[in-house]
């Protein structure tokens, strides 16, 4: 249901985890529900990827293998896949599905992208802490497709290669049951037992919103935007998806020459298009203030440092709306301040809380003034939150009326504290109610012959023929006759001819161009005689040709493939490609001995085999992108005097050590003993 949510409001692609080895274990599906799936989204030429990403053991290759099949069975459009051993299964079985490298490969170089193209991977899902600048590098590298997440939750770890999970409570994340410990809250320490800060989410970053830049990551080579929705309720996922689509619709329309680029390498001039088809309309106008998220951020895309950490809370605290200036005797009612300009300082919500950047019609009927101020308005049933000390505090509104909340007695509430609302009601609602609707747009030409004119007798004197075209470019015609009565007003037929073969019906938006009269074998656009038809005749030809599209599978746009045999039959060659041997260890997460076969054949040295297998000692946890010492402000390069000194995370009695290679500008995580 949420997937078929996500196709209605304009995702040109799913991608969903099947019964097994996807990466959360809580998020898996029956292939019943897939092939569903795989059909509702094939109407509109949309796409269903299945993320196949889990590490695997030996003992799991046979059904990883009978699951493959079962995907491809099933009509799924590509596999996202991380552990190679997959990738070898494929070329041995010959199986013609595109294999694209997941996230959880971690990839963020060329060198890296090169390294899985040549392997057959059609499609790259990048490393999210890269810069447009490190991602254009790997455009120029590679010629397949390029995935870049856009929206939602952020690991702090580069992907695939965080095992704190593994090794605080045995639960791998590259199995899929990462036990989430960098929501977790700690003490910061330094080396002299100093604290630094107490009882933070400190490794908790703020979540992912590139709304504002999708054309900077178009025009850098990106081909796919991707929201992180998994485990997250269909209203996130509706409100989220409309957002994006909406955005690249507008993307799109500011092209001036109209044309589509077919590839990558038409990206960067050639002109933009969706992916699959069908245009949606009405509905609900999203606001991703208003679900789910811990702040955004837009991380590394300007390869600049910002405020990423959520440090209030690791939880979605809403968005906020202005200030408690009043609290009862009885902590049973509040009012607020309503945020004004710059009032939200550390959740990296832009100027202008209430500020929207999206069109509108000038009237404000978007929930904003005609300024582009959103209007504060609080309903019966709002929840709201609010940070005092180290913990977060949720309650609901039982009635709002205006400014002022009553509400069961909270005993925590004070004047001054910050107020989010983290369920909107009203918005809820509106999410429910106002749905979008996601139709094919269909051309229709209607001609109609008279057989009187022609030199023919009988009672079906007029013949109509309707030729239907559709934005995916498949054509059909209906043809119908027995008419014989000639309409006395041809101004109101036409009218009654354009309106009732103008309409909906199933998922197509039908468009009469034309009408127009057959002489002599050719086509006349004078209409000196049309029939009196009727509006159910009308109805019934419209019908016929919804009936007759729906017969003809929705085309679909070129998704790249690879010869994925071919590529595994070459892999000896990568070695000498790339000028000797590489030294694999725990970081390839090679789990299995399909996978260490493929490796061993582009002319890697195995070292280790996954931390999942051997958990070896000093082995670092985590390696970030994100600098707590940034963070704080006490990074050498912003405060003089400072050291790159290791600090350390406390948290129930385990003590995690922060290393900093500055030389890169990262962070480590690791265990006291592990090495650097």
């Amino acid at each position: 249901d949420i997937g078929i949510a996500a196709i209605d409001c304009g995702a040109d692609a799913v991608y969903i985890a099947g019964p097994a080895f996807g990466a959360r274990q809580a998020a898996g599906n029956s292939m019943e529900d897939i092939k569903n799936l795989c059909r509702y989204a094939h109407r509109f030429g949309a796409r269903i990827f299945i993320t196949f990403n889990t590490i695997l053991y030996d003992n799991e290759l046979q059904e990883a293998r009978r699951l493959m099949h079962g995907f491809r069975d099933a009509g799924a459009d590509a596999l996202i896949v991380q552990d190679l051993a997959i990738l070898k299964m494929a070329a041995e079985d010959g199986l013609d599905i595109p294999l694209h490298a997941s996230t959880q490969c971690a990839i963020r170089t060329p060198e890296d992208a090169c390294f899985l193209e040549s392997l057959g991977f059609s499609r790259l899902v990048l490393e999210r802490e890269l810069s447009l600048e490190q991602i254009r590098k790997i455009r120029d590298a590679v010629s397949c497709e390029l995935e870049f997440f856009v929206h939602g939750a952020l690991c702090v770890c580069y992907s695939g290669q965080c095992y704190l999970s593994e090794n605080i409570a045995g639960r791998s994340a590259n199995r899929g049951a990462c036990i989430q410990a960098c929501r977790s809250r700690y003490d910061l320490t330094d080396r002299e037992g100093n604290t630094l800060a107490k009882d933070k989410p400190l490794l908790s970053l703020k979540d992912f919103r590139l709304r504002n830049r999708l054309e900077d990551l178009a025009e850098a080579g990106v081909t796919s935007f991707k929201i992180e929705g998994r485990l997250k309720n269909i209203s996130y996922v509706k409100n989220v998806v409309r957002d994006y689509s909406i955005a690249i619709d507008r993307i799109i329309e500011k092209q001036k020459d109209g044309r589509c680029g077919t590839g990558p390498a038409d990206a960067g001039g050639a002109g933009y298009c969706r992916a699959s088809f069908g245009k949606v309309s009405g509905g609900f106008m999203p606001d991703t203030d208003k679900t789910f998220n811990r702040g955004y951020t837009e991380l590394f895309i300007d390869g600049k440092r910002g405020s990423w950490a959520s440090l209030d809370s690791a939880k979605s605290m809403g968005e906020e709306i202005g200030t408690i200036s009043y609290v009862s005797k009885d902590k049973d009612m509040l009012r607020v301040s309503p945020s004004g300009t710059n009032r939200n300082k550390g959740r990296d919500r832009g100027k202008g809380e209430w500020r929207d950047t999206r069109k509108d019609d000038g009237k404000g009927n978007d929930g904003t003034s005609a300024q582009g101020i959103k209007e504060l308005k609080l309903n019966n049933g709002d929840g709201f939150s609010f940070v005092k000390g180290a913990e977060v505090i949720g309650f609901r509104g039982d009635i709002c009326n205006g400014l002022e909340i009553r509400c069961k007695r909270v005993p925590e509430l004070f004047v001054g504290a910050r107020l989010y609302r983290n369920v909107d009601t009203a918005f809820e609602k509106m999410l429910e109610r106002e749905k979008p609707v996601r139709e094919i747009t269909v051309g229709l030409e209607a001609a109609f012959s008279d057989n009187t004119a022609e030199g023919n007798g009988g009672t079906d004197r007029f013949v109509l023929s309707v030729s239907a075209r559709s934005e995916d470019g498949r054509c059909v015609t209906v043809t119908a006759g027995a008419w014989s009565e000639e309409a006395a007003d041809r101004e109101r037929m036409m009218s009654v001819i354009s309106g009732q073969l103008s309409k909906r019906t199933g998922h197509y938006r039908f468009e009469l161009r034309s009408v127009r009269t057959m002489e002599n074998g050719s086509l006349q656009d004078s209409l000196s005689v049309l029939p009196f038809m009727t509006a159910a005749a009308l109805n019934g030809i419209r019908r016929s040709l919804a009936a007759a599209l729906d017969e003809i599978p929705c085309n679909r746009l070129p998704l790249l493939t690879k010869d994925i045999p071919q590529a595994v039959s070459r892999i000896s060659g990568f070695a000498a490609y790339t000028d000797g041997t590489h030294a694999a260890t725990y970081r390839e997460n090679i789990a299995n001995r399909m996978a260490r076969a493929v490796y061993e054949a582009a002319g890697f040295e195995i070292k280790e085999m996954a931390y999942e297998l051997e958990h070896p000692q000093g082995a670092e946890l985590m390696r970030t992108k994100y600098c707590i010492r940034h963070e704080l402000g006490i990074c050498p390069k912003q405060k003089k005097g400072q050291t790159p000194a290791p600090l350390y995370l406390l948290n129930n009695g385990r003590r995690l050590v922060l290393n900093f290679d500055c030389s890169r500008c990262e962070m480590t995580v690791s265990t006291p003993q592990s090495r650097m």
